[in-house]
């Protein structure tokens, strides 16, 4: 059986800097901070008191009072993107036969916040359960494709993957698999998360995973800086229309970039800690490169995981370098969490969106907050530190790694 070819005919993005694609690409290239103190809810007690917030978003100017009030902030804020990359991609605008037009989304925690609240209500009222009659459907992780499928008429597979910190960048993978194999053709796919809570901040607090420099938010996101004390909570969403190529080309629509490859991996190895030499980063880079039919010289930039984590960028750095080998030192890598923070669940596909920016734009972002090199980091490898370049970019990766050994890795080209 011949492979169908999945190919990016829209794009859009909510973001800790920025609140549609064009404006999340124009802060990325400029090196924007999306940290700040957190005003979601009162953090004075908590370890880290700041996080990378989406900024200036009121549901209502996007949903009915009404129908906001029936969705968690992540599920307010996938469909607000979603309906960006629809738009983006002229996909309503055609006569496509939304029966095989599907939504898979990805996200590590969906409403969070909506549990928190309806938990805390019950535990501090009078013991008589008096729950919002919204409360599951506003906590599960899966409804956000599912109120996307609804605003849209869109009949395909829907679903949504969970696998912690690459459950967006799985979307993305089964997406290209099911366009490939022709059971769809069009789905749109990416990811949303809205985990800038008490119950989440805490919890990684006691993880110490958290960055705590609350005294310097803007440079707490510091991936690979000598200094890194851990990740940035960031939230948002981001999302783009996966389409199979002859259909994209017989409704005439604009073609971003190609989707050529993805892999996946597990670490087998630990809870929360990556492998010291990378194993799993290795494996499923490797695969996604197998997959994509490609060889390693036709790489050009890789947008790492590079959480600011002190084993995690040394692990996956590893990773790189014993895959690459020499090419290593002619790729552009960069962490774009340095400026937008960890989104958890949809980290793989607001890294996506960036990396398909760069093969538009023929820029990589940069790295900010770099300050201080790390002996444990091979200094011939580029960075990309403080400052974006300009580049031709054909082919870019990004990766994405969870909580359990989850490994998920894709790879983009440029169209002809």
């Amino acid at each position: 059986m011949e492979l169908k070819r999945v190919v990016v005919t829209g794009i859009g993005a909510i973001t800790p800097i920025g609140n549609s694609f064009p404006e999340y690409w124009d802060a990325l290239v400029n090196g924007v901070s999306g940290a700040a103190p957190i005003t979601l809810f009162d953090a004075d007690q908590f370890k880290t008191q700041f996080a990378c917030e989406v900024k200036n978003f009121n549901p209502e100017d996007f949903f009915d009072r009404k129908e906001a009030r029936k969705m968690d902030r992540c599920g307010q804020l996938g469909i607000v993107a979603a309906r960006e990359a629809v738009v983006h991609s002229g996909l309503t605008e055609s006569n496509v036969n939304k029966e095989r037009v599907g939504v898979i989304w990805g996200s590590g925690i969906g409403g969070i916040r909506t549990f928190e609240e309806e938990v805390s209500n019950f535990a501090t009222g009078n013991g008589t359960p008096r729950f919002n009659p919204f409360f599951i459907p506003k906590m599960i992780a899966d409804i956000t494709p599912g109120l996307i499928s609804m605003e849209f008429g869109f009949m395909g597979p829907n679903y949504t993957t969970v696998s912690a910190c690459a459950s967006s960048t799985n979307a993305l993978i089964d997406s290209l698999m099911l366009i490939r194999l022709g059971k769809a053709d069009a789905i749109v796919t990416g990811g949303s998360e809205a985990a800038v809570t008490a119950a989440s901040i805490g919890g990684f607090n006691a993880m110490h995973a958290l960055s705590v420099r609350n005294d310097d938010p803007k440079t707490a996101s510091r991936p690979f800086d000598k200094d890194r004390d851990g990740f940035v909570m960031g939230e948002g969403a981001a999302s783009v229309i996966l389409e199979e190529y002859e259909h994209a080309k017989a409704r005439g629509a604009k073609i971003y970039a190609e989707f050529i490859g993805g892999g996946l991996s597990a670490d087998a190895y630990h809870l929360t800690a990556p492998h010291p030499e990378g194993l799993g980063a290795f494996n499923v880079m490797k695969n996604c490169i197998s997959d994509s039919g490609i060889k390693l010289e036709e790489v050009n930039h890789i947008n790492m995981h590079g959480t600011s984590t002190p084993l995690g960028d040394i692990a996956e750095s590893k990773a790189i370098l014993k895959l690459f080998g020499e090419h290593t030192y002619n790729i552009q890598i960069n962490s774009t969490k340095s400026m937008t923070g960890h989104l958890l669940g949809a980290a793989g596909a607001i890294e996506s969106v960036a990396v398909i920016g760069s093969i538009i734009h023929n820029t990589v972002p940069p790295t900010i907050n770099h300050f201080t090199y790390d002996e444990n980091l091979d200094p011939r490898v580029n960075y990309t530190f403080n400052k974006a370049v300009e580049r031709e970019v054909n082919v870019a990766m990004s990766n994405t790694f969870g909580f359990g050994g989850h490994n998920a890795c894709v790879v983009f080209r440029k169209m002809p």
